[in-house]
């Protein structure tokens, strides 16, 4: 068959992609395998009777049951849940905004894939715009999203040692308020893959390089505030007419369900809404139907509060004394882990963590390899050949298990390195 070009997109290698296939393959020859790659959320049996509940009123109710399944949605998704979130945001942080302020996309990395679209690659007259990742390593999903991959562009985070074998990747901001051809700058926060979360004060200074390049600063804050809430620092969400948030119903246990949520400035959710109509006619009311009576009654922030924050919080805890047991026979370091549901490994002198998630892959431990954290950076860096990425969602002994493996193989290609 003869493709467009439009192909040429998809049809390279996808670390989303590999993510995705190893979250539910086992390796030939494999019975146990140590599931510590992927994103998926566990599966809080509190959280999930909260919403199976729910789902039963709705079953039950005619009306209910019709609005969710048999009636499209307006372009910007259900006008409903818009609402709601839009009181609820007022009054948790103050922010001037109203439902028109909030678009619904089916899943949070279709609704980055417009937003890549809409402020990276060529603009007015074919001058080209690119999108800055300012905090490098970063989300595997940015990696693709433009046609030309030159249009994004990450840079080296500083790396800061810490004691008890942690580190901290840093912000650095000298040069980037130089970018001339600047069409957004992205962050997530808490950052997935390493839980780093940047402080309000380098969020700020990102604003203002920002704005002074009419760029938007888009923050991903899929594992932030107010839900699923996965931050274990002090910290406040951003936002203003500059400022593009994205949020999830994904980390509080409803993944499968795809729905995005994007809060920005209404001439970028108008757009959004015909993206929306263009593309796929309507979002799906699914998750927007279960989630819009628990943000009504502030139910979903005190679940965030009480059960997924802790409950990821201990996860990741007990996962670093883990690391330190069983990574002892190499060299290593974790992230300072600030939020999320996974640690980053650093392991000095691997060289390839390529070969590291191969052989890993064999001895049935599903990892994602650390290089493809690293979307749009140009310049060779080893650090970008020597980190790996870790949920710690399962249970112990399953973590330790996977976790003693990986000691073993890094220890093994680190002398070889050497």
């Amino acid at each position: 068959m003869q493709f467009s070009n439009f192909v040429r997109t998809f049809n390279a290698h996808s670390g989303a992609k590999e993510l995705m296939e190893d979250m539910s393959c086992n390796p030939p020859g494999i019975d146990s395998v140590h599931r510590l790659g992927g994103g998926n959320p566990a599966i809080i049996p509190e959280v999930a009777e909260l919403f199976r509940a729910e789902l039963a009123k709705i079953a039950s109710n005619p009306g209910r049951f019709d609005r969710m399944a048999s009636t499209y949605s307006e372009p910007l998704g259900d006008a409903r849940l818009r609402e709601i979130l839009a009181d609820l945001l007022r009054d948790e942080y103050g922010w001037r905004l109203t439902s028109k302020n909030i678009a619904l996309t089916s899943g949070s990395q279709l609704g980055f894939y417009f937003l890549f679209n809409l402020f990276g690659g060529a603009g007015p007259g074919g001058k080209r715009r690119r999108i800055i990742i300012p905090l490098c390593p970063e989300y595997i999903g940015y990696q693709g999203l433009l046609a030309n991959k030159n249009d994004v562009v990450s840079r080296r985070s500083d790396i800061r040692k810490l004691p008890n074998r942690q580190f901290k990747y840093g912000l650095r901001m000298d040069g980037l308020e130089d970018v001339e051809d600047m069409g957004a700058i992205v962050v997530s926060r808490p950052t997935n893959p390493t839980g780093n979360v940047i402080r309000q004060s380098e969020l700020a200074r990102l604003d203002e390089v920002a704005r002074a390049r009419k760029a938007p600063l888009i923050v991903d804050n899929a594992y932030g505030l107010p839900f699923p809430g996965m931050i274990y620092v002090n910290a406040a969400p951003q936002w203003n007419e500059n400022t593009i948030l994205t949020m999830s119903l994904s980390k509080i246990g409803l993944p499968a369900l795809r729905t995005g949520i994007v809060v920005a400035n209404e001439e970028v959710t108008e757009i959004l809404g015909r993206i929306n109509a263009l593309t796929q006619l309507a979002v799906g009311a699914a998750g927007a139907a279960l989630a819009a009576p628990l943000l009504k009654n502030r139910e979903l922030l005190r679940i965030s509060r009480d059960l997924i924050r802790p409950f990821y919080q201990r996860k990741v805890t007990e996962a670093v004394g883990l690391c330190h047991e069983a990574l002892s026979i190499c060299d290593y370091y974790i992230h300072k882990p600030e939020g999320s549901m996974f640690l980053w490994l650093w392991f000095p002198g691997l060289n390839d963590n390529r070969a590291l998630y191969r052989r890993l892959k064999a001895r049935g431990v599903m990892i994602l390899s650390g290089s493809e954290f690293f979307p749009g950076l140009r310049a060779p860096w080893t650090h970008s050949r020597e980190c790996i990425r870790i949920n710690v969602c399962g249970d112990a002994d399953m973590v330790f298990g996977g976790l003693r493996i990986i000691g073993e193989e890094a220890s093994r290609l680190q002398a070889r390195a050497a």
